[in-house]
């Protein structure tokens, strides 16, 4: 069980630490195609990513929760969303469990259906321009700096925050696939 839990634990680090990553060299070139002020991109780049890292692990976790609560309809479906979650009950055992209980055709993988996506995106995006305005506002004191980089660089950071959830999305879904052939 400890392992699982540590397992689990390295893998959000590393999702969280990729997506730091990724941020920050975004936010770094979008301020300095704003700006053309390299100090400025480089200030921007290094300050708003920590702090949108930050509300990321937030707004991931609570879409988690979201999905994992839509799903479960009960005590023990929670239980079994959780424990499928942690890769400790086999798709086989989740498949008996719902045989047995009536939920044919009902998973308790994470939701991926465009809606679902869509409005992750769409909070995200909202989340993000918030940070970033507040940000890049306490860097420059400039309004309309501020502004620019808070509508210009979220919009490139939405499209980059799909495509790195939708890849984590089909590393996860790997690793299940793994483990159940070598299960």
């Amino acid at each position: 069980m400890v392992g699982v839990i540590l397992s689990t634990a390295r893998k959000l680090a590393l999702k969280i630490a990729s997506y730091g990553v990724m941020h920050l060299v975004v936010a770094i070139l979008v301020a300095f195609a704003i700006t053309r002020d390299w100090r400025i991109a480089l200030a921007v780049g290094m300050v708003e990513p920590i702090f949108q890292t930050i509300a990321y692990t937030v707004h991931d976790r609570v879409w988690h929760k979201v999905e994992r609560r839509r799903m479960a309809s009960n005590i023990e479906e929670a239980t079994e969303a959780f424990t499928a979650r942690l890769d400790i009950m086999s798709p086989e055992e989740q498949q008996r469990s719902h045989d047995a209980h009536g939920h044919r055709g009902h998973s308790h993988a994470l939701p991926r259906s465009f809606k679902q996506v869509a409005l992750k995106t769409v909070t995200y995006g909202v989340m993000h321009f918030a940070v970033a305005v507040t940000v890049a506002y306490a860097l420059t004191n400039d309004i309309r700096t501020a502004l620019a980089i808070g509508m210009i660089e979220p919009l490139v950071q939405t499209v980059f925050f799909t495509l790195h959830d939708r890849i984590w999305a089909r590393i996860e879904d790997r690793r299940a696939r793994e483990s159940t052939a070598t299960a």
